[in-house]
């Protein structure tokens, strides 16, 4: 991310993901691998216990390391293992050197430090989408019953409920959440395989090895090395794609609902949030716009990480290279869209009243459907709905209540009296399965609490 986002702070990506894929904590991680490999080849009688010793020593300095100096090597080798080696080698010692990086390759190590970094990254988003969905759910339970005007083609369509239209936002999230548990088993395994996969470096040793660094790792040990299969962090970039997706929903949901002539719904509010340079009545909806922003970089990178799967042999010339760019980069705006997303979900305040009253902007329009389903025993369903049609025509055109237009109407009153027209005029006796989603969303969000 460019130096110049850091004005804006949280707003384009959490803090403590930018701390998780900064540059000391990338060399932390490259260290954490060596340190680890030493660890388990010394366990299997690979490695002298001494010299294993002087290697996780010399890992433990890496904050000491010269960071220009590494970053100037880097820059001149293409990768920063060789230099990250080199200092280790010299810091450890003569015998141990002897030991470092043995029978693992460049990307080994920097596939494996990832994937260490994402381990801390998947907490920090499983931590704010969980926030997000239990804040939903709050709301989808209070709210189950509130009448609100649903909307097509942003027009007033039928009626619906406020808690229908948060747990229509919360279903995909539900199993969003609930997707972390295959996403951490996808990428969380260590790589290691030696020059290309086959460790032949480590004779008939190699798979022990594997498996005791994934051991000293907490990392699951994969039944093929993934060098040349980019699949795991291609399923994460999709998977966090599209639950940025689910939550710009919202977010663009709210700011509609925040639009000075519809009113029903606020983003949080403090002193000075959302303002304007120039007009002091402003309160823009600063969290979802954000939320926007940050969704749409995540879903320009998705591609990237798609087309690094298409690497060639056994190490690619270029596709794999581009995840150093694209996945660090995905993961902070992501997590600017689940902080911010959590923000709108666990702050937003809800207008009860407006939402009844704009039900009744177009004068009863909103309930012509209901009418025409009335109609339908006696008149069948296409002249029941080219009655309604034109009823809904005459009250537009001479701005009329559509109740009156209809009572009006012989060949609608012949079939439905005063009495039943008003009930049918009720918008929350025209809600469908409103509640019925809202209690099924919530007794699936019980599974995951």
């Amino acid at each position: 991310m460019t130096p110049q986002i850091a004005l804006f702070g949280s707003l384009y990506g959490s803090d403590a993901m930018r701390r998780v894929f900064s540059l000391p904590e990338r060399l932390r991680a490259l260290a954490a691998v060596e340190a680890a490999l030493a660890r388990a080849q010394s366990r299997l009688g690979i490695v002298p216990q001494s010299a294993a010793d002087a290697i996780v020593a010399a890992a433990g300095e890496v904050d000491s390391f010269d960071l220009a100096a590494l970053v100037a090597a880097t820059e001149n080798v293409g990768y920063p293992v060789v230099p990250l080696t080199k200092e280790l080698s010299k810091r450890a010692g003569a015998e141990a050197a002897r030991y470092v990086h043995l029978g693992a390759t460049t990307q080994d190590i920097l596939d494996t430090a990832l994937v260490l970094q994402l381990r801390d990254a998947l907490v920090l988003l499983e931590t704010d989408l969980r926030a997000t969905v239990d804040a939903l759910a709050d709301r989808a339970r209070r709210h189950r019953d509130d009448v609100m005007a649903g909307r097509t083609h942003l027009q007033h369509a039928l009626p619906i409920t406020f808690g229908y239209k948060v747990a229509v936002w919360l279903a995909p999230l539900l199993d969003e959440l609930a997707a972390f548990d295959t996403l951490r088993a996808r990428v969380l395994q260590v790589q290691f395989g030696g020059a290309v996969g086959t460790l032949a470096s480590l004779g008939e040793r190699g798979r022990e090895v594997t498996i005791a660094l994934a051991e000293e790792l907490g990392l699951a040990a994969p039944g093929a090395p993934w060098h040349a299969d980019r699949s795991p962090f291609a399923t994460l970039a999709c998977a966090l794609g599209v639950t940025c997706g689910s939550l710009a929903k919202v977010a663009g949901d709210v700011i509609l609902l925040m639009q000075t002539e519809v009113g029903e719904v606020f983003e949080p509010h403090a002193a000075g949030r959302g303002g304007s340079s120039t007009m002091p009545q402003k309160r823009n909806p600063i969290a979802s716009e954000y939320v926007l922003a940050c969704t749409r970089g995540v879903h320009a990178l998705v591609p990237l990480m798609l087309t690094a799967m298409a690497g060639d042999h056994e190490r690619s010339t270029g596709p794999w290279q581009s995840e150093e760019i694209a996945l660090p980069e995905l993961l902070v705006l992501a997590s600017g869209t689940f902080a911010q997303a959590r923000v709108l979900a666990e702050g937003m305040t809800v207008d009860t009243a407006r939402m009844r009253a704009n039900l009744d902007l177009t004068g009863g329009l909103i309930m012509a459907e209901a009418v025409a389903t009335a109609l339908v025993t006696s008149v069948g369903n296409a002249e029941a709905h080219q009655l309604v049609e034109r009823a809904c025509a005459a009250a537009i055109e001479v701005k009329r209540p559509l109740i009156e237009v209809l009572a009006d109407d012989p060949d609608v009153s012949a079939h439905v009296g005063r009495a039943e027209l008003e009930g049918l005029f009720r918008p929350e006796s025209y809600t469908g399965e409103s509640a019925a989603v809202v209690d099924r969303v919530l007794a699936r969000y019980a599974t995951l609490s």
